[in-house]
């Protein structure tokens, strides 16, 4: 029998809910990140743009594990071309906005329009053994690896409102907008 998975790997990762981006961080890249969650799938369309102006872009298929903890299931990643990306970013779908800082070991995700005042770090790993791990800075409010409201596919879909709600569970106030290095503004 085929395995139809063959060419998904398993992936890896931990989600932590920050307050704030941290001011002693030691950035080493800074990305803009639009995502396409295309309707009715699991597929994402992403395009990653470095401050250089470099553009990346792929289509990635995500599929949710039954598993507890960091195994958050199977991811296969498809790079393509600019004229392939357009031509797959006319589908329906919604849209997320981000900044990435890579302060390794995390990626911290800084979120616009709607999710201003969201910010997110995860770190990826290559086993079970890796991602638990990992020490955590004092930056970090909670783990929410196992809470899929932080997932990027529910949280394409989150209002004002609901971002407001859910931070309010943490205790965290939702800020104003978004400085001009994408950095979120109390």
């Amino acid at each position: 029998m085929r395995n139809p998975n063959k060419y998904a790997r398993v992936e890896w990762e931990r989600r932590f809910l920050l307050e704030r981006f941290p001011s002693e961080a030691k950035v080493t890249r800074v990305r803009r990140i639009v995502d396409l969650y295309i309707d009715g799938t699991n597929l994402r369309l992403r395009q990653q743009t470095d401050a250089a102006g470099g553009a990346v872009f792929k289509l990635t298929q995500k599929l949710p594990a039954d598993a507890a903890g960091a195994r958050q299931g199977l991811i296969t990643s498809i790079y393509l071309n600019r004229d392939e990306f357009q031509l797959l970013a006319k589908l329906p779908g919604s849209m997320l906005r981000k900044v990435r800082h890579s302060v390794p070991p995390f990626g911290i995700d800084v979120f616009e329009d709607a999710l201003t005042s969201l910010v997110l770090a995860e770190a990826e790993f290559n086993s079970a053994e890796e991602a638990f791990g990992l020490s955590l800075p004092e930056f970090i409010v909670r783990e929410v690896t196992e809470d899929p409201r932080f997932t990027g596919g529910e949280l394409v879909r989150a209002s004002r409102q609901d971002l407001e709600e859910l931070l309010a569970e943490f205790q965290i106030r939702v800020r104003g907008g978004i400085s001009e290095d994408g950095l979120a503004v109390r």
